[in-house]
């Protein structure tokens, strides 16, 4: 048995040395700039994750700019602050170009914000074991932010961008955009359109798979009318049924005729029902009283623009067969848009998957759209070919003890940096 392991063992290795020799001089020279400022990137990543930046701390979102900043000017871009109106009470956006004319012009998209606002509980990096770390914001998305950045600095230590055409944009309010989109979002899409190919560094599902579509998000609001009475009258001809029973017939409906279709999902997150309610969305009733009243609000999110008219289409058609004596009426607001699969999308997997395999890390694979919330790169898929989940590899995005792969982290780092010098060759 120990004879079999150890040729197995053996045959791995050579293997994935045979991989590494589908690398040209200048690429393994790339490889081994990451490793060695491997400590380097590390500490950048502490130094970011330990500072809160949750989208509402706006002063938190800019001090992480401000170091980031400082990075891309080291590193020959032209950067600027993008300021948001007031209003809308978000920090900005650090935008960082280089303009050449080298290759395919790419847009690079990150984050300054995390989920986590200040009044939770603090989580600092650290170390769970000698391959998990630990903090806010590690994987989502601090670590794809540094996976980025380490990248970029392989190339220029190698003198590798040059005349490239490179745009890094990092919004700062991804968790939780300002509204309207239509101003937090703006700058963000107008420089998109000018790119050709767009790559995103949210969390990595893994190694080898990465995202070729996200859904995307919208919300909805039920607004159900009753005959308000006794209750002893309920489902008589002159009473009806009633608000409450109206909006539990609609919902009910929704899930028997649209719940098995695949990437579409509607959550009601919020019900409010009965005699009266008011402006923040509280009722006020009586169980011997019929309510005339009830307020439904949810999400639906969709992977084509086209699921998402047709789920409409087919939600104001239930609403519309209203019970006796009631009365209902749907309205939709537009979210994120999706990411929608595309075969210029598929082709672009297909050239990392190529990088992936070189560098002996195996083929890469899209992961599955449902398993992916809405994100930044859905305002722009429409434009670009895109890719997103290249950053940082993890579990427990979103809660406390959220973690970071740091063993598949230098690897991350390789294949984005190689990915790139190809792309912009």
């Amino acid at each position: 048995m120990k004879k079999i392991i150890l040729t197995s063992s053996l045959l791995l290795a050579s293997l994935l040395q045979a991989e590494a020799q589908k690398l040209n001089t200048t690429e393994q020279k790339i490889v081994n700039t990451v490793n060695q400022q491997l400590s380097e990137s590390e500490a950048l990543l502490k130094k970011i994750v330990n500072i809160n930046s949750g989208t509402l701390n706006t002063e938190g979102v800019k001090e992480v700019g401000a170091i980031l900043r400082k990075e891309f000017d080291n590193l020959g871009f032209q950067t600027e602050w993008v300021s948001l109106p007031d209003s809308l009470k978000r920090a900005g956006h650090l935008v960082a170009e280089r303009k050449g004319k080298a290759g395919k012009k790419l847009f690079l998209i990150g984050h300054l914000d995390t989920v986590f606002e200040k009044a939770m509980t603090f989580t600092p990096y650290s170390y769970v074991n000698d391959s998990t770390v630990t903090g806010q914001g590690v994987n989502d998305m601090k670590g794809g932010d540094v996976v980025l950045i380490a990248a970029l600095k392989a190339l220029q230590a190698n003198g590798l961008l040059e005349n490239t055409s490179l745009t890094a944009y990092f919004t700062g309010d991804e968790e939780s955009a300002g509204r309207p989109t239509s101003i937090s979002r703006k700058d963000f899409i107008e420089r998109a359109k000018q790119a050709e190919i767009a790559l995103a560094f949210e969390t990595a599902v893994g190694m080898n798979t990465v995202a070729t579509a996200r859904r995307g998000s919208s919300g909805w609001k039920l607004n159900v009318k009753g005959v308000m009475g006794h209750s002893s009258t309920i489902f008589s001809q002159q009473a009806g049924y009633g608000a409450i029973y109206e909006a539990a017939r609609i919902l009910n409906e929704f899930r028997e005729k649209l719940s098995q279709e695949r990437y579409l999902t509607f959550n009601p997150g919020l019900i409010v029902g009965g005699s009266e309610i008011n402006d923040n969305k509280e009722a006020i009733g009586k169980d011997n009283i019929i309510a005339p009243r009830v307020i439904v609000s949810g999400d639906l999110r969709f992977l084509t623009e086209s699921q998402k008219e047709n789920a409409r289409l087919k939600m104001k058609e239930i609403v519309a067969q209203s019970l006796n004596k009631t009365k209902a009426e749907i309205t939709f607001q537009d979210g994120i848009p999706a990411m929608e699969p595309t075969k210029e999308n598929e082709q672009l997997l297909a050239e990392l998957s190529k990088v992936s395999i070189d560098l002996g890390f195996g083929p890469v694979q899209a992961g599955d759209p449902g398993s992916r919330g809405a994100g930044d790169i859905s305002y722009i898929a429409k434009y670009v070919a895109c890719l997103d989940g290249l950053g940082a590899s993890g579990r427990g995005a979103h809660a406390p003890g959220e973690t970071m792969n740091i063993k598949e982290f230098p690897k991350l780092v390789q294949r984005t940096a190689l990915f790139i010098y190809r792309l912009t060759r």
